[in-house]
């Protein structure tokens, strides 16, 4: 399974005969070297520098060793040694290093690149989704406001979720442990550089013969989503704020223009702050009585109907709250370099944030969720944040923030799901998260695109869901939506009818169905702003729940094989090349085509149909491989069926609701 290959002043290192690794003194496949790093953050946004850079070219080699499943080489001289061991373990190649020279922070390693090759994933990724031609830098942050579209925060590349992995259309996955800054640069024609802020644990790459199999054996070693409650599929979720009486008077009317509802997510069912024209939580995980007076009794009467009660939580807390002083004093949160509790300045005001280095902290915040969530009756709720940890606090282990800071996010949510399962509810139970990195697929629930604007922009509004579904699923997570219609708006931003309505039918083709009322209720379109949309929402969610026997097929096939419900189109037509230029549209499960409308007044669409045989749902033609226009009004998505899949009675009827 491997082989190396000496040639003049260097070699070829071969996996299951796929050139992986080419080097010579001219052109070294490893490098390292030393840097100090620079990092600025504002609202969970980072801007990151890097001087004193010193790159050492690791030109000399020795093979000390080579069998077909180990091969050993020292790179480097005396003082700069580099050992490197390539093993052949659970058939995938495990790479590690140890270094002589312990001063060493700074690594690049160059895989053979081929013309033509796609790259996919590098966790979720907003903007692109084959990122050859690409530099992607890796840093959990706020995903960014318009990020150049306009330019208020990010850019094309910031994400909540990114992950040191990517999947070549070459049907070979490549995965870093590791945990700190990385840039990943897949420009260069004949090699994907990839440069690291120190030294990986290991470096994993698993070669298949086809597209599926990658992605099933990565997500099998990443770790996949606890499989979805059945509940997720018999409505949607409705975001709804404001208390009690405002639930009711929602859900009545809902049920009486017949909307579907699963659960209504309350987000503020732990009381809110009013700052200028928005509404912001109170960061404090209690139920407020003011708002949703005995709240308990009221998610009895809810679940009596066949509605689940979600919530809302986060890692850092409020100096309103009781929980504020209660962290400070049991020592629970990150300090500062003079053993202050650290001031968080998020766009709510200051916070504190809870140290998840500190296994009391652990437990405690499990308690919280046990007895003041699970045991008052959620069903779920959003573990929001984690993107905030700063490089310049101290933490309780003792660990520099900077390798600590990706981390965190993954260790909420596994926080989270632990006391789900020490309550002894893992499977009915969900949690959904924004933030994540490496094995975030093993501890979250769900995922959801976080905080786009409520617009048509191409970077970060509606379209840009299409692209975090495709990319997170490369990168392990089966279980991923949005809020519909969006979050961020401004006073010349907002979400208008058109809009809601094309990412509601949008939604209805994937996992779950919620809404959120924006970070401005009250400037935006709802789901309820006037009786021809709720009609068209009920219609909506009548879809969304008719298609729950193939979305639990599709979710077993995740579960059982971790093949995404959404999938890059390629997966499953991987010899057609034309499909790594195609952005902005996927397969819902093997048998559905799916793309959306994602620009103003069209009411046609452009579509490229893969090889097979196309029903388009709402007018049964059949389409054939290549590009078609297809009519697209509001209500009729362009989503086309496989004409001998089994569920095609199922799809047939979509056209009838």
């Amino acid at each position: 399974m491997l082989n190396i290959e000496s040639k003049e002043s260097g070699f070829k290192l071969y996996y299951k005969d796929y050139l992986i690794l080419e080097h010579s003194n001219q052109n070294p496949c490893i490098k390292t070297g030393s840097g100090k790093a620079k990092f600025k953050s504002h609202h969970g946004h980072f801007k990151i520098k890097e001087k004193d850079l010193i790159e050492i070219q690791l030109r000399e080699y020795e093979i000390l060793s080579k069998e077909d499943s180990e091969i050993e080489i020292v790179f480097g001289t005396p003082e700069n040694l580099l050992k490197t061991s390539f093993n052949i373990l659970e058939d995938r190649l495990e790479i590690k290093f140890s270094f002589i020279n312990r001063e060493l922070n700074r690594f690049w390693i160059r895989l053979r690149a081929n013309e033509g090759e796609a790259i996919y994933g590098c966790g979720e990724q907003f903007s692109e989704v084959n990122l050859r031609g690409k530099k992607v830098p890796l840093w959990v942050e706020e995903q960014g406001v318009g990020r150049g579209d306009p330019p208020i925060s990010g850019d094309w590349y910031t994400t909540y979720f990114p992950q040191p992995t990517f999947v070549s259309s070459e049907n070979y996955y490549f995965h870093s442990e590791s945990s700190c800054y990385a840039l990943f640069n897949f420009i260069h024609p004949n090699y994907h550089e990839l440069y690291f802020w120190d030294i990986p644990d290991k470096i994993i790459i698993g070669k298949y013969q086809t597209a599926l199999d990658t992605i099933s054996h990565l997500s099998k070693y990443l770790g996949r989503q606890p499989k979805l409650p059945e509940w997720v599929y018999d409505g949607v979720w409705l975001g709804i704020q404001g208390g009690k009486n405002i639930v009711i008077e929602k859900v009545r009317k809902c049920l009486e223009k017949g909307v579907k509802i699963g659960a209504v997510w309350c987000q503020d069912w732990q009381g809110v702050n009013i700052i200028g024209p928005t509404k912001r939580l109170l960061w404090n995980w209690e139920y407020d009585d003011t708002l949703y007076p005995n709240l308990p009794l009221f998610i009895n009467s809810l679940n009596s109907k066949g509605i689940k009660f979600l919530g809302y939580i986060k890692s850092m807390l409020d100096p309103n709250g009781s929980q504020y002083k209660e962290a400070i004093e049991k020592n629970l949160c990150v300090k500062d370099k003079n053993g202050n509790p650290y001031i968080i300045k998020t766009d709510s005001g200051n916070k504190i944030m809870l140290d998840l280095s500190n296994p009391d902290t652990l437990e405690w915040l499990k308690s919280i969720i046990k007895e003041n969530m699970i045991n008052i009756g959620l069903s779920g709720w959003m573990a929001d944040y984690g993107e905030y940890l700063t490089t310049d606090t101290v933490l309780y282990s003792g660990e520099d923030p900077k390798d600590f800071h990706n981390k965190y996010p993954v260790i909420f949510a596994k926080t989270n799901l632990e006391a789900i399962e020490e309550a002894g509810r893992l499977g009915d139970i969900i949690f959904f998260t924004r933030a994540g990195y490496s094995q975030i697929s093993r501890y979250s629930t769900q995922l959801w695109a976080g905080d786009q604007l409520v617009n048509w922009s191409m970077h970060d509004g509606l379209a840009t869901v299409i692209l975090a579904g495709i990319s997170s699923g490369i990168c392990g997570i089966g279980y991923y939506h949005y809020d519909i219609g969006g979050f961020h708006a401004f006073d010349h931003i907002f979400r208008d009818k058109e809009i809601f309505m094309r990412w509601a039918e949008m939604a209805v083709f994937t996992t779950t169905m919620r809404t959120h009322e924006s970070i401005r209720p009250f400037d935006n379109w709802q789901f309820d702003s006037d009786d021809e949309t709720l009609e068209f929402f009920a219609k909506m969610s009548q879809r969304f729940t008719h298609l729950k026997p193939y979305m639990q097929q599709i979710s077993n096939e995740y579960v059982e094989k971790g093949f995404p419900p959404i999938r890059a189109c390629y997966l499953h037509y991987e010899n057609d090349p034309e499909l790594h230029k195609i952005k902005y549209q996927y397969l819902f499960g093997q048998d559905l085509l799916v793309a959306p409308v994602i620009k103003p007044n069209s009411r046609e669409w452009d579509i490229y149909f893969p090889d097979d045989i196309w029903i388009h749902i709402w007018s049964g033609k059949e389409f054939k491989k290549g590009f078609k226009k297809v009519k697209a009004p509001i209500g009729q998505p362009p989503v086309f069926y496989r004409k001998d899949s089994h569920f095609a009675d199922l799809f047939s009827k979509l056209k009838e609701i």
